[in-house]
């Protein structure tokens, strides 16, 4: 896709989604935002989460970076893109629900796991996604023995997971689950089926979405 496609695309988008919401984006710029869910998700250009959940402008808050990482709470002054939008989500809009939104094939967790082998040399690349390196303790016990197929999709399941926990590191994020004012949810989605799985924190596993 080059440049000129993206713009005949905003020229259809002008003429058709954005004439058909105009009043919607009225309100929208006269009311301000208001999304009860932030959604931190990956960078990929595959698993775009309007479009996946079929959200309109204005209902979820967006994160989005590789591998969907989430590095724990530490406010050393220093700027931090993930905590700062988990923190005017929070703080600011005041969402109820936190998803962590992971996908199948996640080149960033194949790095991860990988050490990096088969990229070219990287500055952010690999230590951006060492940041996620508890998540291997997530790993299965079993999981060297596992298929190649079956790794890459439990590593995926640690990292998303990896990152709720993290979260919950937040004080301010705990405090308002603490108060039942907050969830924080992991969630999967896999592009080529279409299938989503929701981790349940209680049981320990991950349940289709029917």
């Amino acid at each position: 896709m080059t440049t000129e496609r993206l713009l005949e695309g905003y020229r259809k988008f002008r003429r058709t989604t954005h004439r058909r919401l105009q009043q919607e984006y009225r309100e929208l710029a006269r009311l301000g935002q208001s999304p009860q869910v932030l959604v931190i998700g990956c960078s990929d250009s595959r698993v775009s989460p309007s479009l996946v959940l079929d959200a309109q402008p204005g209902e979820i808050f967006v994160a989005r970076n590789i591998a969907n990482i989430v590095p724990p709470h530490n406010p050393d002054g220093r700027p931090r893109s993930i905590a700062a939008a988990v923190e005017y989500a929070v703080k600011v809009l005041g969402v109820t629900d936190i998803v962590v939104k992971g996908h199948a094939r996640c080149g960033g967790v194949a790095a991860l796991v990988s050490a990096g082998q088969g990229l070219p040399e990287t500055d952010y690349l690999q230590p951006w996604v060492e940041v996620a390196a508890p998540a291997r303790k997530l790993f299965p016990p079993d999981f060297e023995t596992l298929s190649a197929e079956e790794q890459r999709l439990q590593a995926e399941l640690a990292v998303i997971r990896n990152s709720v926990l993290n979260l919950t590191g937040f004080p301010w994020v705990r405090e308002r689950m603490v108060q039942g004012r907050l969830r924080v949810h992991g969630w999967h989605f896999d592009f080529e089926t279409g299938v989503l799985l929701i981790h349940d924190a209680e049981r320990g596993t991950w349940q289709k979405v029917e």
